[in-house]
């Protein structure tokens, strides 16, 4: 898709809006998504600068008398197959090493994958090494238990974002959801959103393999009127990750507007596809470059 086209379908999504074809905030992600294309290279596909064609507009540039130039990092992006981009390259076990999150950021920005996930400490070392790059960050709040005070929860979200968090997945208070405790639940919620403010994205984990169907229905109805931008599955630490079942669900409570993130035991590219066929917009997973290389692994998350 070149740039003329990128913008076609940006100024398409926000007219479908305006005029009350799309739901409202429903091409949000979507426009957030292409945005962030249309500043790459005029000639190809490559995210923000290409080593081929910048290079020879560099060297045009040299040749009419220029000195200097300014630029900024860029990633040519491989082709994508509907699943690269959608996944949030995941590492959040407790006994992740600086090493392996500096490998995770550059798999990452390799593969040009939607975000890296991480423990909130690994923010600001995230943050730093993909500058210039189209990966975002994302961080765990609450994680993985969803028992924190909605105080404390909100603390973490402000000092991630402070950090340079781009998105926050938090954990809902399963226990009080079960309890049927609904305006603690939907404080717990929207503290977050607040916290988070205008510069990241809230993905609401609702840990499904826990809920009974009503209790799944009631927390994505929760997390849609509190705002937030996602529902997500698992925290991938709990008794069962993802299934297509849930995703559709959520997908079917949570309508068009909102975004569906499939996580915990997705370790194939086929299971990948089905979840994102079910209506998963992101897939959390350890396993993204087995993924989308076609191989199979193995692990939990």
């Amino acid at each position: 898709m070149d740039r003329e086209q990128l913008i076609d379908r940006i100024t398409d999504l926000l007219m479908a809006e305006l005029s009350g074809r799309a739901p409202a905030g429903s091409t949000q992600s979507a426009v957030a998504q292409h945005l962030g294309r249309v500043a790459g290279c005029p000639e190809c596909d490559a995210w923000g600068a290409c080593p081929r064609h910048c290079l020879d507009h560099l060297n045009s540039a040299f040749d009419a008398g220029a000195h200097r130039a300014a630029s900024s990092l860029g990633f040519a992006c491989p082709p994508d197959d509907g699943v690269r981009s959608r996944i949030d390259h995941t590492l959040l076990k407790p006994e992740a090493t600086t090493e392996q999150i500096l490998r995770l950021c550059k798999e990452a920005a390799e593969n040009c994958f939607a975000s890296v996930c991480v423990n909130p400490t690994y923010v600001a070392l995230c943050a730093r090494e993909l500058a210039g790059t189209p990966v975002r960050v994302c961080t765990v709040v609450g994680f993985p238990l969803g028992a924190h005070l909605p105080e404390v929860k909100g603390y973490e979200t402000r000092r991630a974002v402070q950090d340079g968090a781009h998105e926050i997945d938090m954990v809902i208070n399963i226990g009080a959801l079960k309890s049927r405790e609904s305006a603690l639940v939907a404080r717990d919620i929207a503290g977050v959103v607040e916290a988070a403010g205008p510069d990241a994205l809230v993905k609401v984990i609702l840990e499904m393999a826990l809920l009974t169907t009503e209790e799944k229905i009631a927390g994505c109805s929760l997390a849609r009127a509190a705002g937030a931008e996602f529902v997500k599955t698992s925290t991938g630490f709990a008794s069962g990750g993802a299934t297509v079942e849930d995703v559709r669900l959520m997908r079917q409570v949570v309508g068009p507007g909102m975004g569906v993130k499939a996580a915990g035991g997705i370790r194939t590219r086929e299971e990948a596809q089905a979840m994102i066929a079910a209506g998963a917009t992101r897939l959390g997973t350890s396993a993204s470059v087995k993924i989308v290389r076609g191989e199979t692994a193995t692990g939990t998350y």
